[in-house]
């Protein structure tokens, strides 16, 4: 890989690499591109970088394009809410202010004050304090992790303000809980990483290079083929998830690297790896800014500055180095063969626990910083913020590309003009693949997983055939007097929202997904709406062979009527409704903070829809208030459906002469009997009615149940398209509930 390298720096090239790089000093930003472009064209033969080199020797004798990050006065306050007390209902005072009335003045909680630091490439910046400090506050704040308007302050890259889409491209976060797919295997789940964020123009077979020199720089390469597992199966050990959830976030060799608490849960070896990963990332060219809540001595030594925060304030800011002098002459000496910062952190809680809290530390250490600029500056050791310090921030990310840096973030191009002037361009796109690449990518990752669990599949066709089976044989062979008629209503109310019921299974799918959706989406490893889509394809084929099944066990058994034809439809009109119901349940999961709330809810509402859908109570019987519900009822259109395709048939017929007195008292009578009344009957009517006589037809009974407003296709088109609309609702809740940010 070509690297820009110092004046000074005296790296073993080749004669003709050496001078090339050696005239960037004098060239323009235009001609600098160039060179850096012939080199890698002369050391590798390709003009597509991948980081093939990423643990050559010679990394460590290169100059790569600076970076340094700086923030000022960073403060972030939190509206509190009080408790509602019965004597805060009585105001002390008169006042005009509702709020002060009621809760004796509104109340605000300051996570960070005026947080100030800068770290730069080569460099790991740990955060440090006790619980409640302000240490993951302080990496979402750099991360870019709060709402716009909350924060205050300013965060700059080499001098620029950061604008967030550029953010997105060239940094990564990695959150403090392990977010895998379990049954895919190490060396699987980091090539979906470098599927989603390296573009789509670079070869798979560079793809794989890049993973491949991902996992030895990780460390990982025993465990390259071992699922990740979970609580039921065996994978990788804790030290190994984690390095593999960093090597997620960097596989497109981000420059700014935010983990929080990347060392949490880790026994000190684990640990202690796991930094010395993160040591060798930023000497890539890379700037590491963690959260850490007790480093050990090792893991002290791979830090380059420390940042001690107490109750949302600096008490210190410097080297690891310069902690002995610091409490030195705050007057805490630590004493020798201790912990430097297991000293600082418990001296730091005994403060916090005493009257006058840390403000003398936090003013001590407001003077340290002073007395250390202003001996940096007599003494001239301030280091200048850039060997290239005419490069403005797009030039030097468009530098860094160019050197095979950010192989996913973009692309540089360098403009020609007359008289040798050149405009340097700089393209950042929004996403690393173009739509229907990501949906590919998204589905195959969702296929392997499943695939690896097909005991899940396995239990829901099951359960669909059983509840099928069971059905078939209580309503075996129904005949076409006036009790099938009834029995076949039954049949059908209770098929139908079978099919919502068994949808319910969907409701874990995306809730044990949606963080390890909200950290793929919040960097734009892809889009929502290819996840909403790809979430449609690869539960869809599942919901046909659970159609087929279903249809085909209780058809013929239950003697249903409409021939090949009739079985079509009704296959059709189970899917429609297993899709609108996966569709509603997925809309749910969407909405619900975790699994339990959402069955609570799934199950109520799927009753009520039950309730409303025409079977318990005529459309025409339904109150007014009510009637809005009913055509709100998901059950209530396969329902209809199911019932013109039963009952179309206008010449079939379901009630004979003495049948009318069926399902009445007057059923219980003799053969004789009936046949008196009918006569009595039909003399009183002034008409012949017969015991042959048909005196209800199909549409009689779609007739008496209100099915009269819609065809059965119409109630299969208005089941599939509210499929549609609830992955619709889907996907607005994914872009309105993933944001990903503080308030």
């Amino acid at each position: 890989m070509a690297r820009i390298v110092a004046a000074n720096d005296t790296p073993p090239y080749h004669s003709t690499e050496l001078n090339s790089i050696s005239s960037v000093s004098d060239s323009t930003f235009g001609q600098l591109l160039k060179n850096v472009s012939d080199v890698r064209k002369m050391a590798i033969g390709d003009e597509t970088p991948v980081h093939e080199s990423l643990n050559q020797d010679y990394d460590n004798h290169m100059r790569t394009v600076p970076f340094v990050l700086t923030f000022d006065n960073l403060t972030y306050n939190v509206s509190v809410r009080r408790k509602l007390e019965f004597r805060n209902l009585i105001p002390r005072r008169k006042t005009e202010d509702l709020e002060l009335a009621l809760t004796g003045g509104p109340k605000t909680k300051t996570l960070l004050n005026n947080i100030s630091g800068e770290t730069r490439d080569g460099e790991i910046m740990a955060v440090l304090g006790a619980s409640g400090s302000g240490k993951s506050t302080l990496i979402d704040a750099l991360a870019n992790r709060i709402a716009k308007g909350s924060l205050k302050g300013t965060v700059n890259l080499n001098g620029e303000t950061l604008q967030s889409r550029m953010l997105k491209v060239i940094s990564a976060y990695v959150m403090q809980d392990d977010l895998l797919f379990p049954m895919l295997t190490v060396e699987e789940t980091l090539m979906f990483a470098a599927d989603f964020r390296l573009p789509r123009s670079l070869p798979k077979s560079k793809k794989k290079l890049r993973v491949q020199a991902l996992i030895d720089q990780l460390g990982i390469r025993n465990a390259a083929k071992t699922i990740i597992g979970d609580e039921g199966h065996r994978g990788i050990s804790g030290g190994e998830r984690r390095r593999v959830s960093i090597g997620i976030d960097i596989i497109h060799d981000p420059i700014l690297l935010f983990l929080d608490e990347p060392t949490s849960g880790l026994d000190s070896t684990s640990a202690f790896m796991v930094v010395k990963v993160l040591k060798r990332i930023a000497q890539s060219g890379s700037i590491v800014i963690m959260s850490i809540h007790q480093p050990s001595h090792r893991v002290i030594g791979l830090l380059d500055r420390l940042i001690f925060l107490s109750r949302g304030h600096t008490v210190y800011s410097g080297s690891p180095a310069s902690l002995p002098r610091f409490f030195s002459e705050f007057g805490s000496p630590i004493p020798e063969n201790e912990n430097r910062t297991e000293f600082a952190l418990d001296l730091i809680r005994e403060l916090e626990g005493s009257a006058g809290g840390t403000r003398g530390l936090i003013e001590f250490n407001k003077k340290w910083q002073e007395m250390k600029k202003q001996s940096n500056h007599q003494q001239s050791l301030t280091p200048p913020a850039s060997p290239y310090p005419n490069l403005t921030l797009k030039e030097a990310i468009a530098a860094s590309i160019s050197r095979g840096k950010l192989v996913s973030g973009g692309e540089s191009a360098v403009i020609p003009h007359g008289g040798g002037n050149t405009t340097t361009t700089l393209a950042v796109p929004a996403f690393a693949n173009p739509f229907w690449i990501e949906i590919k990518t998204l589905s195959q990752r969702s296929m392997l997983n499943s695939r690896r669990q097909p005991e899940l599949f396995g239990i829901k066709f099951a359960s669909v055939v059983i509840t099928g089976f069971i059905l078939a044989t209580v309503f075996w062979r129904l005949d076409n007097s006036p009790k099938g008629v009834q029995e076949r209503l039954g049949f059908f109310a209770f098929a139908m929202s079978t099919m919502f019921y068994t949808c319910a299974e969907a409701l874990p799918v995306f809730l044990q997904e949606r963080y390890i959706f909200m950290r793929e989406t919040a960097y734009n490893a892809y889009r929502r709406s290819s996840y909403v889509l790809s979430h449609a394809i690869v539960s869809f084929p599942s919901l046909i062979f659970l159609s087929i099944a279903f249809a085909a066990t209780t058809f013929w058994a239950v003697g249903l009527d409409g021939g090949p034809m009739g079985f079509l439809f009704y296959c059709l009109i189970i899917l429609a409704s297993f899709w609108s119901g996966s569709s509603f349940v997925t809309f749910l999961s969407g909405i619900v903070p975790n699994v339990l709330i959402g069955y609570t809810i799934t199950v109520a509402i799927l009753a009520y829809f039950l309730l409303f859908s025409g079977f318990f109570i005529n459309r025409n019987r339904i109150p007014d208030y009510w009637i809005w519900f009913h055509y709100l009822s998901l059950v209530k259109y396969p329902f209809e459906a199911v019932l013109q395709n039963e009952f179309s048939d206008a010449t079939k017929c379901f009630v004979r002469g003495v049948q009318i007195f069926d399902n009445t008292p007057l059923g219980e009578l003799p053969e004789g009997m009936k046949l008196k009344l009918l006569d009595t009957v039909s003399k009183s009517l002034g008409m012949t009615i017969s015991s042959s006589t048909c005196l209800t037809t199909g549409s009689d009974i779609l007739t008496h149940q209100g099915v009269t407003q819609l065809s059965k296709w119409h109630c299969l088109l208005i089941t599939i398209a509210s499929g549609f609309f609830f992955r619709v609702l889907f996907y607005f809740c994914l872009l309105l509930g993933s944001k990903n940010k503080r308030r």
